[in-house]
């Protein structure tokens, strides 16, 4: 059953980009994970074949495609052994609050370099001391006539050391409702006062680096405030709902590449004259992940077709964030087992996957986060 209609074009399109990770992104895989991040020239090469900010309009200097070419670009990059966040991010994340609520002066000034990858993008919200709870952030922006002064830092940013461009959320200090305090802002990196960390070293997606940020003083014009003062909160809700869905994505295409490795190596390895003997406790457990496997790639193509018909589904992809990202994990645990001894190599194909998954419970809201939003709309 196709949920989703794809079209000559898309497969062409996806074919174009399977061709592009097979030739230049996983010869380099390994070097990218002990280096910590993309280099550059991978980035412009993303971007002269048109796989970054697809559906940015024409007018920027982007090709206006539908949402699924970027849904593509995810699918594939997450199926070459990384990552494959910093892109999607950049993409499908970021890139939109720039489309979406930057002056227009902004918008021709900073979307043509994001659309070719001469200008990287991160989003700053988390903090040292503040977690899911982003009315809690510290980092403060006090507008004084046609500056903003920032002072404050971040913490696990996500393309923070490569970022020449950062979405930052900060918070008026003389507003007393926080949800009312916070407004977004965009920061150059070579801005005065604006300093990057460590570049941090994780137990997963280690080819997407992730940086602490600084900022001391740091001034920058007014007009790089997204939308109005005070909207931020209002701003970054507003997003979130294809920010999950593009995590719930990349756990989905995670959860299905180990699978698919995982039988593969079983039915060369098991059975008579193999290295294993043949068992159905093995043959059981690859069972029921399939099947949940199934079932969750049907629920995730129905949440992508209501999304594009713009359909107000944050209880649903709640659902599907929380429970896709845990079902990876669990995938991932299940696959380890069967493949035994070999599970301990980094050879092992599903390994540096079975790691970068932990990471997607956690990303744009927690599992605990999920459930709190589907518990409100369950009126509990």
């Amino acid at each position: 059953m196709d949920i989703i209609k794809y079209s000559k074009q898309h497969n062409k399109f996806r074919q174009k980009v399977r061709d592009f990770v097979n030739k230049e992104i996983i010869p380099c895989v390994d070097q990218w994970e002990k280096d910590k991040m993309w280099p550059r020239s991978v980035w412009k090469r993303c971007g002269e074949e048109g796989f970054l900010c697809s559906g940015i309009s024409e007018k920027y200097g982007g090709q206006s495609l539908d949402y699924l070419y970027g849904l593509i670009v995810t699918e594939e990059f997450t199926k070459a052994r990384q990552c494959g966040a910093g892109p999607a991010l950049h993409s499908n994340i970021v890139v939109p609050y720039v489309e979406s609520y930057a002056t227009e002066e902004n918008k021709k000034k900073y979307l043509p370099g994001c659309i070719s990858g001469d200008i990287i993008t991160a989003v700053a919200m988390t903090e040292p001391d503040t977690g899911s709870d982003l009315a809690s952030i510290s980092t403060t922006a006090v507008e004084t006539g046609d500056e903003v002064i920032i002072n404050g830092s971040k913490i696990f940013i996500s393309n923070g050391i490569s970022s020449d461009l950062i979405i930052l959320a900060a918070k008026d200090p003389a507003v007393k409702n926080p949800h009312k305090a916070i407004s977004l802002y965009l920061v150059e990196a070579d801005t005065t006062g604006f300093s990057k960390g460590r570049n941090l070293g994780k137990l997963g997606m280690r080819s997407n680096d992730t940086a602490e940020l600084f900022f001391s003083n740091c001034k920058i014009p007014i007009q790089n405030r997204l939308g109005n003062k005070g909207e931020g909160f209002k701003l970054l809700m507003s997003k979130l709902q294809a920010e999950r869905l593009i995590t719930a994505l990349w756990a989905m295409v995670s959860a299905e590449y180990i699978y698919d490795n995982t039988l593969a190596f079983y039915k060369n390895n098991y059975g008579p004259k193999k290295t294993y003997l043949k068992s159905q406790a093995v043959e059981f457990a690859l069972v029921e992940v399939v099947t949940e496997i199934k079932i969750a790639r049907t629920f995730m193509d129905t949440l992508i077709v209501d999304h594009m018909e713009g359909k107000n589904i944050v209880t649903e992809i709640s659902m599907a964030k929380y429970w896709i990202s845990e079902l990876a994990k669990k995938v991932g645990n299940k696959c380890l087992d069967i493949f035994g001894d070999q599970a301990i190599l980094e050879s092992c194909p599903i390994v540096r996957t079975c790691r970068d998954v932990k990471a997607q419970s956690i990303f744009a809201g927690t599992t605990e986060i999920m459930k709190v939003i589907i518990g409100k709309s369950m009126q509990l």
